[in-house]
């Protein structure tokens, strides 16, 4: 008996080591995944190159460009008429000369400094070292020590905040106590243009722009006087203070049934100071749009109206004279004008045409118009959007601009020329992923950098017709795959729920994938028709927000994105599908997305699947489990909106869509709710208030539904700062850690 019993002592020992050891085994591969998960936060400074940033010179082609890093800086010199590149300095020789001068060995081993500038009509360069100011001959590596600007010279020189260089140089505008004021950058003089500047009816902007633009010749500045007494304001209470404080702050996102505020138009000479008031179309219910351009010279003004339902766009013309205006065209839609300002209008060179962006066939095409608003032709045709106009050689014919042309991979973004008779369309870059161009001065070269979300960057010089002279920067991914054991994602294409549209997304995997293994899946979403939000580079934009998404990967789980029907870059039937019908269509395609990776992958898990979004994106995370809780389990919601009432252009007017409103709002859904859900807000948010919080926990609270939440002190929209942004990053990877358990 007594054998009996130490025999059982020693199996139930036996079992606790073995389950100690596979718990400790546990513990250190997810100590090692959670590592994993915080070098990814970081993906950007594991990639090395891919990127320059060009200086052109005085013969419009020539460039130079510094790369390395500062203990090891080069500058290259690139010339792309003889295809050749070199390093623009000895640096031996530089730095022999230099440490001559200064009496002692400069710093680091190659270039002591990075920035410079050409005088002496390129013959000689210009840099600074220890605060002192030298200037190197290129040709005898000569240097001259040269008087330094003193403190005030330099405070001249440089920009304040919301200020405006005028063309010659002589001065900045900028807005002061309501007012606009000129600051000269030669002397300690400023001129006060406007009086009468109040807080809520000041000087210098609209709702969403800074008004401040020079004529050609920088004897007009054209600005603004807005409106905002009547204006709503929301509270920011600041918590943090020994005594609670309430700072009252304009909401810039007016609701649907509230009145646009009124803004004035003026042109101010700025040597008489004379003020010109400027005719700006059809009353209170437009609100000025885009500034875009003088003619070149400086006959007119020429801005963009829109109505508040972007609906009707008008391009006007201004008489800086007398501030009437003529209509030069006019731009509808059924639904809604998407929001590109400073894309539809280009000036040729001529002063006499235009070029303008239009989705009047469907798709977003290049038009070509006389001055007076005489439509001459259609430049581009086709299945395809233009993004936009990247360079004119009205000399040679050619209009430059980039689109999505590739019926394969609709989102691909390429370069492509076609001339001024609508004819001889050509595309000019082959590689697939986004094309990044920036043209020479002279138009004959241009800079391609490209890659996608599984190719690094490279960056190539180019002819104007496309004809490769040579690779400058190819992006080394050495580190990332030696430390991170990257791997590249998962582009894929679905059908969505009408089973006949196209969808396109992005899938990430573990560093440790098992295709053997069974993931749960977090899906991150916008879903907003204003922003495409699939990742399509390789360094992703908004990192701040985006990389948690591949991060969270590393953890555990598959990670999609995917845009849905609605969302731009398409044609606009498809952008218009959810047109006053916000959250009704974008839950059930993003449904079908995940159950058509299901059938065809294994590994996802349908039964663990968690949603995140911030912002628009937070309001469908949440969306998605009220409408679809037997799908989507935990969600993840930061800086949400309760519902569509601030975005009436892709919803129409409220006493026209009661009924669309009423459905887009997220608060009469709150008893659906059946999984987990985190509410992340910071109290400080101006885009998204914080009521909107509120409003949906007092609607889940009403419902008698259990949810977490977050509240972040003092943080705006929708980016967090300092300690406060990797808090809420730990808070998503823990939560979904927590109730998906990957």
């Amino acid at each position: 008996m007594k054998r009996r019993i130490e025999n059982r002592m020693i199996a139930v020992l036996l079992a606790a080591t073995v389950l100690a050891g596979g718990l400790g085994a546990q513990d250190a591969k997810q100590s090692e995944r959670e590592a994993m998960y915080r070098r990814y936060l970081e993906f950007p400074s594991y990639v090395k190159g891919g990127s320059i940033q060009p200086h052109w010179m005085a013969d419009g082609s020539s460039f130079w460009y510094a790369e390395g890093v500062p203990a090891h800086t080069v500058v290259y010199k690139v010339e792309p008429a003889a295809n050749t590149k070199g390093q623009l300095f000895d640096t031996a020789r530089l730095r022999r000369a230099l440490t001559e001068a200064l009496g002692h060995e400069p710093p680091y081993q190659g270039l002591p400094f990075s920035a410079f500038t050409f005088v002496d009509g390129e013959e000689a360069v210009q840099f600074t070292v220890e605060n002192k100011a030298f200037v190197l001959q290129l040709a005898t590596y000569t240097i001259t020590q040269v008087p330094t600007a003193s403190e005030e010279e330099k405070r001249r020189l440089i920009p304040q905040a919301g200020e405006v260089l005028s063309p010659d140089g002589r001065w900045f505008a900028g807005v002061k106590d309501h007012n606009v004021w000129l600051r000269s950058t030669s002397e300690k003089e400023a001129v006060q243009l406007t009086k009468g500047g109040l807080e809520d009816y000041e000087w210098g902007h609209d709702i969403w722009n800074r008004w401040l633009h020079w004529s050609p010749d920088s004897s007009k500045l054209v600005t603004s006087k807005i409106d905002l007494r009547q204006y709503p304001k929301i509270p920011l209470v600041h918590y943090l203070q020994p005594r609670e404080e309430v700072e009252w702050k304009r909401d810039y996102n007016p609701r649907a049934d509230e009145d646009v505020p009124q803004t004035e138009l003026y042109i101010i000479d700025t040597v008489s100071r004379q003020h010109v008031r400027v005719e700006t179309g059809e009353g209170p219910h437009y609100f000025l749009y885009a500034h875009s351009g003088w003619c070149p010279d400086g006959s007119e003004l020429i801005f963009q109206t829109m109505s508040r339902y972007y609906k009707k766009l008008e391009l006007l013309a201004a008489n800086p004279q007398t501030g009437t205006t003529r209509i030069i065209l006019t731009e509808t839609q059924k639904t809604f004008l998407e929001n590109i300002p400073t894309k539809r209008f280009t000036w040729l060179p001529d002063g006499k045409r235009f070029l303008w962006l239009s989705d009047r066939d469907g798709w977003r095409h290049l038009y070509l118009y006389d001055v007076d608003g005489t439509l001459l032709r259609q430049l581009t045709t086709g299945a395809f959007p233009v993004v936009e106009v990247v360079a004119v050689d009205e000399k040679s014919g050619w209009i430059y601009f980039t689109a999505h042309g590739d019926r394969q991979r609709l989102y691909d973004t390429h370069l492509y020329r076609v001339d001024l008779e609508g004819k001889r369309f050509t595309q000019l870059t082959e590689a697939t992923g986004q094309h990044e161009i920036e043209f020479a001065p002279s138009k004959q070269f241009f800079l391609d950098r490209h890659s996608t979300v599984a190719r690094a960057p490279v960056v190539e010089l180019r002819n104007a017709d496309g004809t490769l002279l040579q690779t400058l920067s190819q992006a080394s991914i050495g580190a990332l795959v030696q430390e991170l054991k990257w791997t590249p994602p998962e582009e894929f294409v679905v059908k969505a729920a009408d089973g006949k549209t196209d969808l396109y997304g992005v899938l990430y995997k573990p560093y440790d994938f098992d295709p053997n293994k069974k993931y749960p899946v977090i899906e991150s979403i916008y879903a907003s028709p204003s922003t495409s939000a699939v990742p399509k580079t390789f360094v992703l934009r908004f990192p701040d927000i985006y990389l948690i998404v591949p991060a969270l990967a590393q953890v555990g789980f598959i990670t999609v994105f995917v845009d849905a029907r609605g969302t731009p870059e398409r044609s606009k039937a498809f952008q218009d599908v959810t047109y006053g019908n916000i959250g009704r269509y974008e839950i059930q395609d993003h449904v079908a997305a995940l159950q058509q990776l299901a059938k065809t992958r294994s590994y996802v898990d349908l039964n663990r699947v968690g949603v995140m979004g911030v912002s628009r994106g937070g309001y469908f995370a949440v969306r998605a489990l009220l409408l679809a809780p037997d799908v989507y389990h935990v969600g993840v919601a930061t800086a949400a909106r309760a519902d569509w009432d601030t975005a009436e252009a892709f919803m129409g007017p409220p006493d026209k869509n009661k009924q669309g409103y009423e459905y887009a709002s997220n608060l009469g859904l709150a008893d659906e709710l059946k999984g987990r859900l985190l509410l992340i807000h910071g109290t400080s948010d101006e885009s998204a208030p914080f009521s909107d919080n509120m409003r949906m926990v007092d609607a889940l609270i009403r419902a008698g539904k259990h949810f977490d939440m977050i509240v972040m002190p003092e943080q705006p929209h929708p980016l967090f700062h300092g300690s406060a942004n990797n808090y809420w990053r730990e808070a998503i990877r823990r939560y979904f850690q927590e109730h998906l358990k990957p």
